[in-house]
């Protein structure tokens, strides 16, 4: 087998030789896992608050750091560009102020329906529709579009969410599931004519919880997620889209495979509830416009490193025994503090912004390698920084004009400023360079540890690009050398993003070295040809598969064979 060795050089600060360690990875192209479709954030609860209310300066570097694919001079990123952008499409309780049963003004969202249920205002959620028009305009390939409950005019209640946990089950009039489906269906058509790749349509969130009060939402049994999404599989079909339905959005990782004891067992073992053809009262995996995909989110599963393996290869058999992919399509550091054995500090008080955003490079590692997702989604893309959180749940940071410090209890309806963050230049590690048609290939790092050194390996459509992202969770640099099958490297660059950069970019030549700094996440984009791997069957002397030279004349296999070998077209002598 040909490989072919690249080694790089330092690209931070020296640790001192007695806290290093040394690795040699291979690369296998030839042995391929799950396609990546997206890396993505969530608009809630606050684009439309920065799209509508901050100056044009202000969302434009916003919506640069999100979707941007260019770079400065010195070619840093100025953007991680997203590939999906969820866009919620509310429920319409920002029309009722206090009485919305959401205190937060926030988290009450518009909707595009008046309350005569006749007529559509497309003005409405004009901050929102900022955001995505920019999106749009950076090239994002993929749009999401998502609710947390029926429009309020559909409801049992009159609200957009489950007010003194009244009801067990959706909140959704029994004879409202059609005017909802086709709601859903209008604003899908909506704007995929203004030219937006609507790729999902995601009806359901979290459907195990209560939703009791403080934001939208509404609890779902899994007959009644069968019952709507068969109605909205029509109202789609309809109206010709192309749109995919993407479910259930479940709260956590668990609830896809397992029957819970919570919540009275609610919206649980959601994977053979759908798609096992035996559960004649909640199978829907034959519907034309159900995406194969069991959608999840990362929440509550991540504790220990235990459940970073366990929990994920279990959604992993799951999803490989009915032939589905798997999605996350929300995660923030929601919940307890991770466990010291994880290597996260013993608290979040004793955690810097850094360790934060690394901990979301070892999640997105597991739910790569052990869920094998083809995406991941981030909870939520702005916020305000407040109780001690840090950047626990945004990727930029929002600060009320006024504001003095990093924490934010000010009004943004008055407009104020955004800050990039830690977690924006992590996620940027996967997201600005593993793009959508990507796909998972063997990587093998000796003695890998959800501790210590993490790496995942892809390889572009064209088979011209290998990508490897390195989360480097250890206490100690780790010196690196590949040996890729097959491939002569042209060319490469590395990102890297610590406490003191952000994908800060470095170009390598043959022959220089690269150790990986603890604490630091490391995209190596290598640029390569294929063309000294295997090209055909090679015919030697008459004889099929008797050896197979490369174009230099190096053998690619085991076997010894001296004599004539034709890969494509060109003789190749051995003597």
């Amino acid at each position: 087998m040909n490989k072919i060795l690249i080694t790089f050089f330092s690209i931070v600060v020296s640790l001192g030789a007695k806290a290093q360690t040394s690795s040699e990875i291979d690369i296998n192209p030839s042995t391929t896992y799950q396609s990546i479709r997206s890396f993505g954030a969530s608009d809630c609860w606050t684009a439309d608050y920065v799209g509508r209310y901050f100056s044009d300066s202000e969302k434009e570097k916003a919506a640069r750091w999100l979707f941007s694919s260019e770079t400065d001079a010195k070619g840093n990123p100025l953007g991680i560009a997203l590939s999906q952008w969820r866009v919620n499409l509310g429920a319409g309780s920002s029309t009722q102020g206090d009485n919305s049963n959401i205190s937060d003004k926030t988290r009450r969202t518009d909707c595009f329906l008046s309350a005569s249920g006749k007529t559509y205002d497309w003005t409405h959620a004009e901050g929102q529709q900022w955001f995505m028009k920019e999106a749009k305009s950076y090239g994002v390939p993929q749009f999401l579009l998502f609710s947390n409950a029926p429009l309020i005019y559909y409801t049992t209640n009159g609200l957009a969410n489950n007010k003194d946990n009244k009801s067990s089950g959706s909140i959704l009039k029994i004879g409202c599931y059609d005017d909802f489906a086709d709601y859903l269906a209008e604003c899908t058509s909506h704007f995929t004519a203004l030219g937006y790749n609507i790729a999902y349509l995601d009806p359901v969130n979290e459907p195990a919880f209560d939703w009791a009060d403080g934001q939208e939402g509404t609890p779902w049994t899994n007959v009644e997620i069968a019952r709507f999404v068969k109605q909205l599989d029509k109202s789609i079909t309809a109206k010709n889209l192309s749109t995919q339905i993407l479910i259930p959005e479940a709260s956590a990782w668990d609830r896809l495979y397992q029957q819970c004891s919570d919540y009275n067992g609610r919206a649980s073992n959601q994977i053979e509830a759908f798609w096992n053809k035996a559960n004649t009262n909640t199978y829907i995996g034959d519907l034309q416009h159900l995406a194969p995909i069991a959608a999840a989110h990362s929440y509550w599963t991540y504790g220990t490193d235990a459940d970073l393996v366990n929990v994920r290869t279990k959604v992993a058999e799951a999803t490989s025994t009915y032939g589905l992919e798997a999605a996350q399509t929300e995660w923030s550091l929601l919940g307890d503090a991770p466990a010291s054995s994880t290597g996260f500090p013993s608290s979040y008080d004793l955690a810097g912004y850094m360790d934060l955003a690394l901990y979301m490079a070892k999640m997105i590692y597991a739910d790569l390698v052990y869920a094998n997702v083809s995406s991941w989604s981030y909870w939520t893309a702005m916020a305000q920084e407040q109780w001690s959180q840090k950047n626990r749940f945004y990727l930029l940071r929002l600060n009320a004009t006024g504001d003095t410090g990093k924490e934010s209890y000010g009004d943004i309806q008055k407009g104020g400023t955004v800050t990039d963050s830690k977690n924006l230049w992590v996620l940027g590690n996967y997201s600005r360079f593993v793009r959508p048609g990507y796909t998972r290939v063997a990587m093998t790092i000796p003695d890998t540890k959800l501790t210590g050194l993490m790496g995942t390996a892809f390889l572009s459509p064209k088979k011209d690009t290998v990508v490897a992202v390195f989360v480097n969770y250890g206490s100690v640099r780790s010196n690196i050398s590949f040996n890729i099958d097959g491939y002569k490297v042209l060319s490469t660059d590395t990102y890297t993003t610590d406490a003191t950069h952000n994908l800060s970019h470095a170009t390598l030549a043959q022959g220089d070295k690269l150790s990986l700094a603890k604490k630091t996440v490391t995209t190596v984009v290598m640029k390569v040809d294929n063309a000294t791997g295997i090209k055909n069957v090679a015919t030697v002397k008459g004889k099929k598969n008797a050896r197979v030279y490369n174009l230099s004349g190096q053998t690619v296999n085991s076997k010894h064979f001296r004599g004539v070998c034709i890969v494509d077209g060109k003789k190749i002598i051995r003597k």
